[in-house]
């Protein structure tokens, strides 16, 4: 049971930042709810695990999470501030922070940095040429080919995510057997 509840979070909280990721190229908005769901989907899964009795074997110590999160909505509020990034990015990465901890924060932010820059890469080249014939109104590609500098940040967070979640072992058979119950030993 705690298997299965551990996995539907994970899942659900990916689902949250691929919605996101969708959400900022379309229309270059990530909605409050998709962080905060990601958030709410942490609990339980976290809860699942810390509860189950086999010693916190999927999750790194609350504090960890807590720290990651804290780490990060610090330096993407000034990042906020300074109008370098969104506050919906900001919101969905501390949520994602969330998730890692500190053991998947150097990943996370490596491999989201990383589509980042491309992504920027991709506006600078988008705000001097016509590559599009009719993109969609209002999303990244028309906005950029009219000039406009933003980038779809949450495309970048997202990939992150799933590389830091896999890196994490958050879809490691090995440890959904000691979730399920199975010592070491026995797999």
């Amino acid at each position: 049971m705690i298997l299965f509840l551990v996995i539907f979070c994970v899942l659900t909280a990916l689902g949250f930042a691929v919605a996101s990721a969708i959400s900022d190229f379309r229309s270059m908005t990530i909605p409050n709810i998709y962080s905060c769901l990601i958030v709410l989907a942490f609990i339980p899964a976290f809860a699942a695990d810390y509860f189950s009795g086999q010693g916190m074997e999927y999750f790194a110590a609350l504090s960890s999470h807590l720290l990651a999160v804290v780490l990060v909505f610090a330096v993407t509020f000034v990042l906020f501030v300074t109008r370098v990034m969104g506050a919906g990015d900001s919101k969905l990465c501390s949520a994602i922070a969330l998730w890692t901890g500190l053991s998947g924060l150097a990943p996370f932010l490596f491999y989201m940095a990383i589509v980042g820059a491309l992504l920027g890469i991709s506006t600078k080249i988008l705000n001097k040429r016509v590559v599009f014939a009719s993109p969609v109104a209002g999303g990244w590609i028309d906005k950029s080919q009219k000039g406009q500098a933003g980038v779809p940040y949450g495309i970048a967070i997202c990939v992150g995510a799933i590389i830091a979640f896999y890196q994490l072992g958050y879809f490691s058979p090995e440890k959904f057997a000691l979730l399920a119950g199975y010592t070491e030993n026995q797999f």
